[in-house]
């Protein structure tokens, strides 16, 4: 009998891409079953490698190009054209926030959300306007910035002013003096272009569970500085409603609540900031699996394997393992998942449909380390999983 198993993991923030983390457990797989049917699914949620695998899966390219870092300095970036142009419709452009405002380029000394910026996602949505693009989807994840998009909206030629009518400088520990958006120098082929922001819906701009106080401590806030940048968040959409909405209406529906509708807080609350200039903020696993046929994928599975870096309380609010095992669970295929980490609220993923998880990690030992050597361990702990699960089945007729 030929096993079926579907690979289907995110990738190692800082360490490897979720291919070679596909390929990590299909070589643990082999070690225990040589002539498995595997199908290797590498997702991702819009974070690191998201246009490099956007452009391999659509028949694109990655287009090189130097746009401003997170802390001001320039860095070597890309965005994704898909199709060649060949494709009909719009050349659609893929810009990857991570691949230049994500937390990897802040280096650990200069982890300071406050003065973090977008800046540069907004350099790169001119460059693939430069390209030809009118269609741009934005993947948000991973990032290192806490701005409200502020930085990307200063970019693409809108003016944050003070009381003073000064302009601000980037970061989001200045919104809180914010008086004025001034939208008039906005590049124009804004209202021609279609923007896509794939968010994790989960993620809002402000209140309790405000992207500042969940995920500001992350990027190295103190308790002082993640009050200063909720209360500038707060600043940031009252004044984008009033300055903005006019002269950017929602083309249907009501208008966006930039405090609290889902996405809004993505990446730092660069959702927000989008949304207030037309962006469309959508679930990111409806735009980013589009074309993968995952459903399916999983349902010839007669078992799942999937990973992420760190699985804790934050993996049902959107990773994809939790969204691999709800829809594993709806067609009744078990699910595995391997962590690098297992942290606190772990046990609430088997609501969504895991049967099990296991840290990769052998031995306590230092991040570095860790990371170093990521594929190998994935490899070894996807083959331990496996004899397991073969002395479970040689055990099950004895049990019986």
């Amino acid at each position: 009998m030929t096993h079926r198993i579907a690979i289907a993991p995110s990738g190692f923030k800082e360490s490897l891409s979720a291919a070679r983390v596909a390929e990590a457990i299909a070589v643990g797989v082999r070690r225990v079953i040589p002539d498995a049917d595997l199908d290797l699914i590498p997702l991702v949620d819009g974070g690191e490698g998201t246009a490099e695998a956007l452009a391999l899966a659509g028949g694109g390219r990655l287009v090189p190009c130097t746009a401003t870092g997170p802390v001001g300095e320039p860095v070597a970036s890309h965005f994704a054209l898909l199709g060649g142009g060949t494709a009909p419709g719009p050349l659609t452009a893929v810009v990857e926030m991570a691949a230049v405002a994500g937390l990897a380029l802040v280096p650990p000394g200069l982890r300071h959300p406050g003065a973090t910026t977008t800046y540069g996602v907004g350099e790169l949505i001119r460059a693939a306007l430069d390209s030809g693009a009118r269609r741009i989807l934005i993947g948000c994840g991973d990032s290192g910035t806490s701005d409200g998009g502020a930085g990307a909206l200063q970019a693409l030629g809108a003016r944050l002013t003070d009381r003073h009518g000064r302009e601000l400088r980037t970061g989001g520990g200045v919104l809180h003096e914010l008086e004025r958006v001034d939208p008039s120098g906005l590049d124009p082929r804004l209202a021609r272009t279609e923007l896509l922001v794939a968010c994790n819906p989960y993620n809002v701009l402000c209140g309790k569970r405000g992207v500042a106080r969940v995920f500001g401590p992350q990027k190295g806030a103190t308790p002082a500085e993640v009050e200063l940048l909720s209360a500038g968040l707060e600043r940031l959409a009252d004044v984008l409603t009033r300055d903005l909405a006019p002269a950017f209406p929602p083309a249907t529906g009501a208008p966006v609540d930039l405090r609290t509708a889902p996405g809004t807080g993505a990446s730092g609350g660069l959702g927000a900031g989008l949304a207030a200039v037309g962006a469309r903020l959508l679930p990111r696993y409806d735009v980013l699996l589009d074309g993968l046929d995952l459903d399916a994928r999983l349902a010839r599975a007669d078992f799942v394997i999937t990973a992420e870096g760190a699985l804790d309380h934050q993996t049902v609010r959107g990773k994809i393992p939790a969204e691999v095992a709800r829809r594993a669970h709806a067609c009744g295929v078990p699910v595995l998942v391997l962590a690098g980490t297992i942290g606190p609220g772990a046990q609430d993923v088997r609501a969504v449909g895991v049967d099990a998880y296991s840290s990769i990690l052998p031995a306590p030992m230092t991040l570095v380390e860790a990371i170093g050597r990521s594929g190998e361990f994935l490899a070894d702990a996807t083959e331990r999983a496996m004899r397991i699960m073969a002395l479970g089945t040689r055990l099950a007729p004895l049990a019986a």
